[in-house]
């Protein structure tokens, strides 16, 4: 009995000995949060963490992602109370302020994340508080407003991509008169008007326009805005059928399907549809200036960032994954698997699609609303938006439309008090 007793002791002591060396493997690994409102990107990011928990043993990073409408309120709840995860996404511009500004995000700069300077100063300032210049995120893409076309339609229809505002609107015609929808875009969706704006007019708007809105030469009264409304309240017949009543996930159904010919957006749109259907072979065109023979302009913004959480106590390990995002390595794993342009520099695209992108690049203008005027209320997005919608309506008209933004924007954009 001596002997099994003691047998039994020793193997008991073997079982704690083997529960608390479990118990400190467990204690030694750090589970990372990271938040997210782009939840259709899941399987890319967590085959994304499963090379950064490769390179980094011991770290762990649990992906959740919300819904788009409201993470911005979601996160910055969370964070207010102090929780929130450990690395997020978060938007660009004023969407970055509202959270950098009460201090819920940790500043990066060369001395904490080095990788910085693998951004050109356009990203960053994207990813930056303007009252104190300091940066709050690492970009993960930088997105292109264009228009995405079906070539296997335009071939069959013996159509190719527009050099001026007259040849749109003819292939426009021709494409109708074959019983093809030219573009699938609807406008009950309100940011979708943003979007159809700036895909289909900035070669019209021109890269001074925006200069001088910014220096107080002009505001949205100028004819170069307003004209260039009152061509695509003209553009609104080749619209999506019943268009007023068609939202932007109706618009991407029939473009993916195969029912129509082009779809004005945003190079974002490429990856989606290609998912929606793996058969369709897609090109991007920029928006067709006035005249044959002029340059052609998209618009280009920077989608978000990666940041941490200014109250995490897992700071080491999180600024550790966010250093990891802001490399090459990952803008390479991006690029390819997402199909978006990395804002790193050096990082080539494979994917036809993304090298198109890359190079209408070369020529282009900012996303007005949201690089400009999207800081205060009312913004020049929601104003922008809600008078294209009423204009395509038929409930008001281009110059009301400028006159409508200017007043609004006037009353916090010093450039607009006169």
């Amino acid at each position: 009995m001596i002997a099994i007793a003691r047998r039994l002791s020793i193997a008991a002591a073997a079982i704690v000995a083997l529960v608390g060396g479990l118990s400190g493997i467990a204690s030694a690994q750090t589970e990372l949060t990271f938040w997210t409102w782009r939840q259709e990107d899941r399987a890319a990011y967590q085959t994304f963490f499963q090379a950064f928990e490769k390179a980094n043993p011991g770290i762990k990073v649990r992906f959740e992602g919300f819904e788009p409408a409201n993470y911005q309120t979601i996160l910055s709840t969370a964070l207010a109370g102090g929780r929130g995860p450990d690395v997020m996404q978060v938007r660009a511009y004023g969407n970055l302020e509202s959270i950098a500004r009460p201090g819920y995000l940790m500043a990066l700069d060369k001395a904490n994340a080095p990788e910085t300077a693998n951004f050109p100063d356009s990203a960053l300032a994207a990813e930056s508080l303007r009252a104190d210049g300091k940066v709050y995120a690492l970009p993960f893409a930088s997105q292109t407003m264009l228009v995405v076309y079906n070539t296997e339609l335009f071939a069959k229809h013996g159509v190719t991509p527009p050099g001026s505002w007259d040849e749109l609107v003819a292939l426009c015609k021709a494409l109708k008169a074959k019983g093809v929808t030219p573009f699938a875009n609807g406008t009950a969706t309100a940011w979708q008007n943003e979007t159809i704006v700036q895909a289909l007019l900035s070669s019209l708007l021109g890269k001074e326009f925006e200069a001088d809105l910014l220096s107080g030469k002009a505001d949205f009264t100028d004819p170069r805005f307003v004209g260039a409304l009152t061509k695509l309240n003209e553009l609104k017949d080749y619209f999506a059928p019943n268009f007023s009543g068609i939202d932007y996930a109706s618009s991407q159904q029939l473009f993916a399907a195969g029912s129509a010919a082009m779809f004005a957006g945003g190079s974002y749109e490429v990856a989606a549809f290609q998912k929606q259907n793996p058969r369709l072979k897609l090109g991007v065109f920029a928006s067709p200036p006035a005249k044959a023979g002029e340059p052609s302009l998209v618009a280009v913004f920077y989608d978000g960032g990666y940041a941490v959480n200014a109250r995490t106590d897992k700071k080491e390990a999180a600024l550790k994954l966010v250093r990891w995002l802001g490399t090459p390595e990952f803008g390479t794993m991006l690029s390819g698997t997402l199909q978006n342009v990395s804002p790193i520099k050096g990082v080539k695209a494979e994917a036809p699609a993304v090298q198109q992108v890359m190079k209408l690049n070369e020529n282009a203008m900012s996303y007005l609303m949201l690089v400009h005027f999207r800081y205060q209320e009312p913004s020049g997005s929601v104003l922008l938006q809600a008078g294209v919608q009423k204009m395509l309506a038929g409930q008001t008209t281009p110059a009301e439309v400028g006159a409508e933004i200017t007043k609004g924007i006037a009353t916090y954009y010093t450039p607009f008090k006169k």
